[in-house]
């Protein structure tokens, strides 16, 4: 008997999928940062310390809100400390040191990975 495999993105580029979420969460630790630095000049009573070229203050909180829940409700715990760990820290950590850290075999935490990108797209309605 030949069954074919199931699979739910089966129109989707999957390397474009990841290009897209791995973009978003580098520039989401940028974004974090300028809202905190936002906050931090609003609270100082600072208007304009630096020159701002685009306005969108309010749209990149929402974008940031809406990736915190997304990270937060959508991933599970192993799939969140990998996102964490390999994507939303300051220094470039690789793959075989968060498997490693996090006691996974390679082939588990590549889907791992997977899964978790795949989530967060959903999550942020990009597929």
């Amino acid at each position: 008997m030949n069954a074919k495999q199931l699979t739910f993105f089966s129109d989707i580029d999957e390397k474009e999928v990841q290009n897209l979420i791995i973009r978003e969460l580098r520039h989401y630790r940028a974004l974090k940062v300028q809202i905190k630095n936002k906050r931090e000049q609003t609270e100082a009573s600072v208007v304009d310390l630096f020159p701002s070229l685009r306005k969108q203050d309010s749209l990149n909180e929402l974008k940031v809100k809406q990736i915190d829940r997304a990270l937060e409700y959508s991933l599970d715990f192993i799939e969140n400390r990998i996102i964490e760990l390999k994507y939303l820290t300051s220094q470039e950590t690789n793959d075989i040191y968060i498997y490693m850290e996090l006691g996974l075999k390679k082939g588990k935490y590549y889907e791992k990975k997977r899964a978790a990108i795949y989530r967060l797209a959903t999550a942020l309605g990009m597929i």
